[in-house]
C-alpha cells in the first residue's frame, strides 16, 4: 500500500461508529463504568477500557495508532505540544548524571531545553555537525542518548541516520530523532535505525496551523540495558517494550502533558492529506528558493540547491524532497525587517508547517536567548529570514518576495540619500 493511500486506508483506521468515516471526539474528562470491579480491572491494566483523559482517551488513541503505522514503529504516545514530546522522549531514560550528545545547530526551543536539563544534573555535548567522527570526541560512560533533528530547523542540515545509529548502537545506546520537518510522507527513521521519532505534530501532521501537539513513537527494537538506565530499572519484565511501557504509565502521566481530544481529531483530519501537502510544498520551496538565488545580494540556503553542503542526503536519504523550510541573507537586520514588512500574502509568524507561508526572523525571537555562536551553529544571522512555504500558487510567492525586496532595496536607498 503507497503512502497516500495508507493515510486513508490504512491497518490502523478501523471502522467508526454508525458507519461514520472518522473517530468520534470524546471530548470528556472521564469514563464511566458499570461497576466498582469493572473499573478496578481498566485501573489496574487487567482489561481494556479508558479511565480518565490524562491517561488515555480514544479519539487521541486514533491519532497515535494512525502516525504509528506510518513511522513503522511499535506503539506512540501523543503529547501536549512537541516540546513537551522532547522532553519526555529524554527524561523518560534519563537521571542525574546521565548525559546526552546531539548537535548545536537544533531548533531555538529545543536549545534551550538542553540548557534547563543541566540544572536537574543531565549534562549536553553539543557537536557540529552530528556525524559519528564529532560524537567519537566526546562520548563517555555516562553518554545514555544521542538525539538529533532529521532536518534542522532553519540550518537544514541533514542527519545520517544510518551512520549516526550505527554509531550510536556501537556504544548501546539509543539514537532518538525529530522528524518534524521531514515527516513519513518524506521518510522512516525507524528504517534507517533510529529507536524513537518525534514530531511536533502541530506542524506538518496537522498542516492547518490549528492545534499543538506532539508524538513520540518507539520503534520497540532497542535492547534496553536495564542497569545502564536506572530510569527503566522498575520496567525490566517488559524488555523492549520498557521504553514505552514507562512512558506511558509514569513519565507522561505524572507530567501531566496530554493531548486534548480535540486537538487530535484536527491532527486526524489535516494528516489524510499530508502526502499531497508535503509534495506540493515541496515543489514550491524549491521553484522560490531557486527565483530567490538570481536576486544580487540575497543568499539562500535551500537543500535542493546543488551549492547546498547537505545536498547530497537530499538525494538519497530525503529522496530529492527539500521540505518547506528555507532560509535568505539579506545583508542587514534593517533590511530584513523591510523585507519582511513588505510581504503582501506571507503572514509574519513563528509557526511551521502551515497551508500558508510564513516568515520570520529567527535572530530576534526564535533565537532570543540564544549567543551568538549558538544562532549561527543554528544558520541564524541578523540578517536571516526564514521561510514556511505553504501552498499558495509558487508565482504568486515568487512575485511577492520579489516585490518586497524591491521595496526594502528602494527605502534603503532613499534613507541613504537623505
Amino acid at each position: 500500500m503507497n503512502f497516500n493511500t495508507k493515510l486513508l486506508h490504512g491497518k490502523s483506521i478501523q471502522p467508526y461508529s454508525d458507519g461514520a468515516t472518522l473517530p468520534a471526539i470524546a471530548q470528556v474528562s472521564a469514563f464511566a463504568y458499570e461497576s466498582a470491579e469493572q473499573q478496578e480491572k481498566v485501573f489496574t491494566h487487567k482489561a481494556m477500557g479508558y479511565a480518565y483523559t490524562r491517561i488515555g482517551n480514544p479519539t487521541v488513541a486514533a491519532f497515535e495508532q494512525r502516525v504509528c503505522e506510518l513511522e513503522g514503529g511499535s506503539s506512540a504516545l501523543a503529547c501536549s505540544s512537541g516540546m513537551a514530546a522532547v522532553t519526555l522522549s529524554l527524561i523518560n531514560i534519563l537521571t542525574a548524571g546521565d548525559e546526552i550528545i546531539t548537535s548545536s545547530g537544533l531548533y531555538g526551543g529545543t536549545l534551550d531545553l538542553f540548557k534547563d536539563l543541566e540544572k536537574f544534573g543531565i549534562k549536553t555535548h553539543f557537536v557540529n555537525p552530528l556525524t559519528k567522527e564529532n560524537a567519537s570526541k566526546v562520548i563517555n560512560d555516562r553518554t545514555r542518548v544521542i538525539f538529533g533533528e532529521v532536518v534542522s530547523n532553519p540550518a537544514l542540515n541533514v542527519l545520517d541516520i544510518k551512520s549516526i545509529s550505527e554509531f550510536a548502537h556501537e556504544h548501546n545506546i539509543p539514537l532518538i530523532v525529530d522528524s518534524t520537518t521531514a515527516t513519513p510522507a518524506v521518510i522512516n527513521p525507524i528504517k534507517l535505525g533510529a529507536d524513537i521519532v518525534v514530531h511536533s505534530s502541530s506542524k506538518y501532521i496537522n498542516g492547518g496551523g490549528n492545534s499543538i501537539s506532539g508524538i513520540i513513537v518507539d520503534s520497540g527494537k532497542f535492547k534496553w540495558d536495564f542497569d545502564k538506565f536506572r530510569a527503566l530499572e522498575d520496567f525490566s519484565k517488559y524488555q523492549n517494550m520498557a521504553y514505552m511501557v514507562r512512558l506511558r504509565t509514569d513519565t507522561w502521566e505524572n507530567f501531566g502533558s496530554c493531548l486534548a481530544p480535540q486537538n487530535a481529531y484536527y491532527n486526524i483530519i489535516g494528516m489524510e492529506t499530508l502526502g499531497l501537502r508535503m509534495q506540493r510544498v515541496n515543489e514550491n520551496a524549491d521553484k522560490l528558493a531557486r527565483a530567490l538565488n538570481e536576486i544580487d545580494g540575497i543568499t539562500v540556503n535551500y537543500l535542493s540547491l546543488n551549492s547546498h553542503p547537505y545536498h547530497e542526503l537530499y538525494k538519497t536519504e530525503l529522496n530529492g524532497n527539500g521540505g518547506a523550510i528555507l532560509t535568505i541573507r539579506v545583508g542587514s537586520r534593517e533590511k530584513a525587517y523591510k523585507v519582511i514588512n513588505n510581504l503582501k500574502y506571507v503572514h509574519i509568524a513563528s509557526n511551521i508547517g502551515d497551508i500558508r507561508t510564513l516568515a520570520i526572523h529567527p535572530q530576534s525571537t526564535l533565537y532570543i536567548h540564544s549567543d551568538k555562536a549558538q544562532q549561527e551553529a543554528a544558520g541564524v544571522y541578523e540578517d536571516t529570514i526564514r521561510i514556511s512555504v505553504g501552498i499558495e500558487d509558487a508565482e504568486d510567492l515568487i512575485y511577492d518576495f520579489t516585490q518586497a525586496i524591491e521595496k526594502a532595496n528602494e527605502e534603503l536607498d532613499k534613507k541613504d540619500n537623505k
